[in-house]
């Protein structure tokens, strides 16, 4: 059985709702944050990199988004989470690996300033930066990446629960979601998706 391990309020959230669209048999794992068990010896001998999520796999253990949400939607081909043509699974790896490398960083300066610099002031600019750092971002999914009403178009996908979860930031990261309206009615429909509401379900109770 796959064993996927979460924090809640993280990317994580991506994942589980991709592995339960996919109907995938798995352990949902709670890594506490509060309690810094993503740096202790045993999480670390999963992921050394003590970041969520992590997935393992009778292959071996997978980390980072975009990689996992590409596996889950490959292995689970029946359950169409992404495209089989070849160009448009790129167009799709692209749309994952923006939020992953661009929109998840800019997001990150808001609270994890120390991994880029030491003084408290830089902290205080990164922060200060944030609303307009991940709204140019979801600027450019909404006016250019964003194809309706899913984001590759008329078929849900990978991209989706991803999308979703970033999406969740926005008001915590100064942003008015009414600036980007595509945005906000995704998160809309997504969450009124059985999957998401089962992950929410296992995730939302737990602390950080």
């Amino acid at each position: 059985m796959l064993k996927f391990y979460f924090a809640p309020q993280t990317c994580a959230l991506a994942s589980h709702i991709a592995l339960i669209d996919a109907g995938a048999v798995h352990e949902a794992v709670f890594v506490s944050f509060e309690k810094e068990e993503q740096r202790k010896p045993e999480y670390l001998a999963i992921n050394p990199k003590a970041r969520v999520p992590s997935l393992v796999t009778d292959r071996g253990v997978l980390t980072e988004t975009p990689a996992i949400l590409a596996f889950i939607a490959q292995s689970w081909p029946q359950a169409k989470l992404a495209p089989t043509d070849p160009y448009q699974f790129a167009q799709a790896q692209a749309f994952n690996s923006y939020l992953c490398s661009t929109l998840h960083v800019a997001h990150a300066h808001r609270r994890r300033g120390y991994r880029w610099a030491d003084e408290p002031s830089s902290f205080a600019d990164m922060e200060r930066k944030v609303p307009q750092t991940v709204g140019d971002c979801f600027s450019l999914v909404e006016q250019i990446m964003f194809k309706g009403p899913w984001v590759l178009g008329e078929s849900y996908s990978i991209c989706d629960p991803y999308l979703f979860t970033v999406a969740r930031w926005i008001e915590g990261d100064g942003i008015d979601p009414a600036k980007f309206p595509k945005v906000a009615e995704h998160r809309r429909r997504m969450s009124e998706r059985a999957s998401v509401r089962e992950a929410l379900a296992v995730q939302e109770p737990r602390r950080s």
